[in-house]
Parts: structure tokens; C-alpha cells; sequence
């Protein structure tokens, strides 16, 4: 069986407590168990790893390189600004798929920019939780 990771980043932990409107009133820990339900269903094993902070992020990425076949990452807001992550990324070779719950092209300016894209296969923007669900089927063309 396939391992992949699945990170989440700043403030995903209050996923149906925070701007509802963005990202719907279902709470995080019911999304993760879906993740792993579906992650299963595609014949993968899944952790799933929340984090506020930026270094635990990283230090979880660089532990994937020999340990996961691929890794989701819906980094939050450190997308649009983080190159310590982004270098992260570049420097272990494992595929990542880029999620983000929200169409980050249609918020504000500073979200158009994703300075972890070009580290990644491939972005999966706007499809709320199913976002998740769509990048387990693009890892498994990936891995």
C-alpha cells in the first residue's frame, strides 16, 4: 500500500469555525476523517498533519523523502509568502499536489500568488473539501 501524506497549515484547525462563507461550517476533524475514507478507497494509507507553525511543517516534509510515495499540501496562508517551504519541498523528491479549499484566484490579491506552485505537480483550488479528494486521484497517476 501507497503512503501518502496529507499537511495542512496555518489555521486549517478552525476549518467551520472561521469565515464559513469561504470554507463552509463542516469542522476539520470530520474533513481529515473523510480524507483518510478516501484515501483508503484509493488504496493509499494516509496522515494527516496539522500544523500552525511553519517549521513543524517543514521538518514534517523533510521526513517524508524515504517514508511517503506523495504528499498533499494545503499550506494556508504560508503559500503566498513562504520560500523557507518552498525550498522544503524542492529539496526531497516525492510528488506534491497543491490544495487550497478556496479558489484562491478569486480572493484577494496577495492569495493569487503561490510561491510553493512551482515545487508542485500540480494546484487543486476551490472545490471546498473535495479539493482534497481530487488531489488523492491525481497521486494516483503520480506515484
Amino acid at each position: 500500500m501507497k503512503n501518502i501524506l496529507v499537511l495542512l497549515g496555518p489555521n486549517l484547525n478552525m476549518v467551520g469555525v472561521r469565515e464559513k462563507g469561504v470554507y463552509g461550517t463542516e469542522n476539520a476533524d470530520s474533513i481529515k476523517a473523510q480524507i483518510e475514507k478516501w484515501a483508503d478507497e484509493s488504496g493509499f494509507s494516509a496522515e494527516v498533519y496539522q500544523s500552525n507553525h511553519e517549521g513543524d511543517l517543514i521538518d514534517k516534509i523533510h521526513s517524508a523523502y524515504n517514508n511517503y510515495d506523495g504528499v498533499i499540501i494545503n499550506a494556508g496562508a504560508l503559500t503566498h509568502y513562504s520560500y523557507a517551504l518552498r525550498d522544503a519541498i524542492a529539496c526531497i523528491n516525492v510528488p506534491f499536489v497543491e490544495v487550497h479549499m478556496s479558489n484562491i484566484h478569486a480572493r484577494e490579491e496577495f492569495r493569487h500568488t503561490s510561491v510553493i506552485a512551482p515545487v508542485c505537480k500540480g494546484q487543486i483550488a476551490g472545490f471546498g473539501k473535495f479539493s482534497y479528494r481530487l488531489a488523492i486521484e491525481a497521486l494516483k497517476d503520480l506515484i
